[in-house]
């Protein structure tokens, strides 16, 4: 009877984006769970591009938290600190833990609301249609995507993607980034590599770029990497657990090096492996099992899972029917990789995982 009516453990998960958005949902029944994030909902990410030139398509690829977890305490604020037994968020508020899961992974200033976020794709729509040129910055998958999905959605538009890079695609491959390169000039999109876009240099529509020469735009997209979203945790008491990456140093359990209680899963991870959305919820499932087995009083590590980094596994869509696939070392492109990836993006797999309907 006494433990029928313990006290639930409490979990606190920092972040809600792929990784934390999946493990509050699984521990939502097993634990007293809070989930602090800046937004009140979760963005299937890899399908933001696709929402900018169709700004319906986020209807389903926007989920507030409360439709997947409506067991937990979500928390609209930013975490500050972390102490012993407590979160510590911009609000003045403190979040006591038992155990608490880091997922902050790459920083992301956007919208608050799902309605809003809504209103933000349709404003970039509204952006792209009445350009004639567009100037994309980064090659990158989300630089070469954005480039794709405006290509086949908006013909008629002249595309200039500028990369500082030597070659598109540089997590992957070079045959996958050569295939990137061939499929986007195809499409007339105008593709400059080896230089960088001074950007506070535009003027009326006229841009220079690191090289010397002038790229008349439109408008402007900037693709590049978001910084990993660690450096609030500098001044806690996880700042010695922070490589020179700016990530979390983390055993095969996922747990925190030096912290038996704290987890870190998705791209704030040290991981030696792509960061990926899908390898992210990867990590919080495993988590979740450890959590448990934790909760259920298991603490020999032999109770508890262990994550393996996953082999070299990507796939870029090149708009609603094609893409690049990199599968170990073998590289494809075109239709097959399309059909996996391209019409629907994943959104309704990720739907099904938290428990909801796809369409």
């Amino acid at each position: 009877m006494e433990g029928l009516l313990a006290e639930k453990k409490r979990v606190v998960v920092v972040g809600g984006g792929a990784a934390g958005s999946v493990i509050a949902k699984t521990l939502q029944l097993h634990a007293d769970v809070s989930l602090i994030d800046l937004k009140e909902y979760f963005e299937v990410s890899w399908a933001s591009l696709r929402a900018m030139v169709e700004p319906s398509f986020a209807n389903r690829s926007l989920i507030n938290h409360s439709e997947y977890a409506p067991n937990a305490h979500v928390i609209t604020s930013a975490a500050t600190n972390i102490t012993g037994n407590e979160v510590m968020t911009a609000q003045g508020r403190a979040v006591a833990y038992d155990y608490l899961v880091i997922a902050t992974g790459h920083v992301d200033n956007g919208a608050h609301t799902k309605a809003e976020k809504i209103n933000q794709y349709q404003a970039e729509q509204d952006k792209i249609k009445s350009a004639n040129s567009i100037l994309i910055v980064g090659g990158g998958p989300t630089g070469v995507e954005l480039a794709a999905e405006i290509a086949v959605d908006f013909p008629g538009k002249k595309i200039t993607l500028v990369h500082r890079g030597s070659r598109l695609l540089e997590f992957i491959g070079e045959k996958a980034g050569k295939k990137a390169l061939d499929w986007l000039n195809s499409k007339k999109v105008e593709v400059i590599l080896g230089q960088s876009v001074k950007l506070d240099s535009e003027s009326d529509g006229v841009y220079e770029t690191s090289g010397g020469e002038t790229i008349v735009a439109d408008c402007h997209f900037i693709c590049t990497v978001k910084p990993i979203g660690s450096s609030w945790l500098k001044e806690t008491i996880l700042k010695d657990c922070i490589d020179i990456k700016g990530r979390l140093m983390v055993d095969k359990n996922l747990r925190v090096k030096g912290h038996d209680n704290i987890f870190a899963i998705g791209d704030i991870t040290d991981i030696p492996e792509l960061k990926q959305g899908y390898l992210a919820q990867e990590h919080a499932l495993v988590a979740a099992k450890n959590l448990q087995a934790l909760i259920e009083g298991k603490t020999d590590c032999c109770a508890l899972s262990v994550y393996k980094p996953a082999s070299p596994m990507a796939l870029v869509s090149l708009g609603r029917r094609e893409g690049v696939a990199q599968i170990m070392c073998l590289t494809i492109g075109g239709r097959i990789p399309g059909i996996v990836k391209s019409g629907d993006l994943f959104v309704g797999k990720t739907r099904k995982l938290l428990g909801l309907k796809s369409a």
